[in-house]
């Protein structure tokens, strides 16, 4: 009973705070213990486990629907849809890491699973891969869509001889390395502040870098228009466009999600053991249903914007044999490789 007990603490305490906060916070604070209890009476939120794991099991199915239907629709097989497929691969780590998480917690709060202490730290080590690598990849493709749809706009006669598919691979497949080489680094070396330094400087950077292209690429659009009279070519800059608006919109929301969480990061190395600060870290479950909320919106705005996805979306929830005249399940979602 003793073990059990002990368990299910380790794994409650780990879902107040992600592991490498929480460490580096622990020694930040030990000489205000008193203070940080006091403050979070007050300022503490409760948030149901079951909400976890709903949003999180939501959020899963409707990026893995993102990405069959990306595959499904040859028409959505350009550089752009490639990159959200992979942001879509991005939001589905969190949910995943949340859905594990969240089980594993709740199976072991009712007694119907008995894990060690070192299982869990193994178990939290991958989980924070995950959740760090869905962070940095998610900024990475995010830069990447940017410029993509800034080469789209400003140079679009030269589009496809710059942004060719094995450059799109290429580049995804270092954003990827990347993004899982840095996680690990990061969770191995947690204790030390540049890791958090390396974050919200990552987090900054990233977002300068799409900002200057947005603002490059809305002041100057219209006058690049001008030079394009062609219709083919003119409704070729408004798709554009329209692409560049899907992306400041998903750059706004994941700002709105994932901001609360980086300032927590900057809250610890800036103001630790303040009573505003504590009661701001007393939230911490809070910033991690936004961040879910983020890979339960994506799929949305995809959808939202874009006709093409719409549709093929549709297609896959409501995917029958008298509707589309599909033979079996195979070829209603991979119609060409039965042609």
């Amino acid at each position: 009973m003793t073990d059990n007990t002990s368990q299910h603490n380790f794994i409650m305490h780990h879902h107040m705070e992600l592991s490498t906060l929480t460490m580096y916070s622990e020694n930040s604070t030990d000489n205000n213990t008193s203070a940080r209890e006091q403050n979070s009476t007050t300022c503490s939120l409760r948030i149901p486990q079951e909400l976890f794991l709903t949003l999180g099991l939501i959020s899963l199915v409707e990026n893995i629907l993102v990405v069959l239907a990306i595959i499904k629709n040859r028409n959505l097989h350009s550089p752009m849809y490639y990159f959200i497929c992979c942001l879509a691969v991005s939001d589905m780590l969190v949910s995943v890491a949340n859905v594990v998480e969240t089980i594993v917690m709740l199976l072991t709060e009712h007694g119907l699973l008995v894990v060690t202490p070192e299982m869990l730290r193994h178990l939290d080590n991958v989980i924070d891969i995950m959740t760090c690598s869905s962070v940095v990849s998610s900024l990475s493709f995010l830069c990447t869509i940017a410029a993509d749809r800034y080469i789209t706009i400003f140079y679009a006669l030269r589009y496809h001889s710059i942004m060719t598919t094995q450059r799109a691979v290429t580049i995804i497949a270092m954003v990827w390395l990347t993004s899982i080489t840095a996680s690990i680094f990061f969770i191995v070396y947690h204790s030390h502040t540049a890791v958090i330094v390396c974050l919200v400087t990552f987090f900054c950077i990233t977002l300068v870098f799409t900002a200057v292209l947005y603002m490059h690429m809305f002041i100057l659009a219209h006058v690049h228009s001008r030079r394009i009279m062609a219709i083919y070519k003119s409704r070729r800059q408004g798709t554009s466009m329209k692409g560049a608006i899907t992306l400041t919109i998903l750059l706004g929301v994941f700002i709105l999600c994932w901001g609360p969480f980086f300032l927590h990061l900057i809250l610890i190395l800036t103001c630790p053991t303040t009573p505003f600060c504590t009661c701001f870290f007393s939230y911490f479950n809070l910033f991690l249903i936004l961040i879910i909320c983020n890979s339960l919106i994506d799929p949305l705005i995809y959808a939202y914007r874009s006709q093409e996805l719409r549709k093929t979306l549709k297609e896959l929830l409501f995917c029958s044999c008298v509707t589309f005249r599909c033979d079996s399940m195979l070829d209603c979602l991979f119609p060409w490789k039965f042609t």
